[in-house]
């Protein structure tokens, strides 16, 4: 089966060795996003709201680029350096997603790439 890279420049650029996303048939695994903003490429930080914005903000864009939504969303990971944020999380992704929504799982971390204090990957499912 063939891979397909997926990249827009409506999210951030890849700041290391990995693509936005990559299609394999119907699915389509999308690279963990922090709160930077695809403009600038900049850190979004001091607000967690904003930041947690972005973050599916970008993972929103990713997914438009690879002919999908976040509707087509099958499992949802989160990286959080603060588990206390998780209630903010849960009201912005009912905000983003779509019902029936996602699988989930939330993870506490001690730290993430560029002082991050959120971070997002996710698989689609399209076709």
């Amino acid at each position: 089966m063939t891979r397909q890279i997926i990249h827009t420049p409506r999210a951030p650029q890849a700041i290391g060795t990995y693509s936005q996303a990559v299609r394999v048939g119907d699915t389509v695994y999308v690279s963990g996003q922090i709160p930077l903003d695809p403009a600038t490429g900049e850190l979004i930080a001091g607000d967690i709201e904003r930041e947690i914005r972005r973050v599916i903000e970008n993972l929103q864009a990713i997914a438009e680029a690879a002919g999908g939504s976040l509707a087509n969303a099958a499992k949802v990971t989160v990286f959080l350096t603060d588990l206390a944020h998780f209630a903010k999380v849960n009201e912005l992704m009912a905000a983003y997603f779509p019902q029936p929504y996602p699988a989930r799982a939330a993870i506490g971390v001690a730290a993430l790439p560029r002082g991050a204090r959120v971070e997002m990957e996710c698989i689609l499912a399209l076709g």
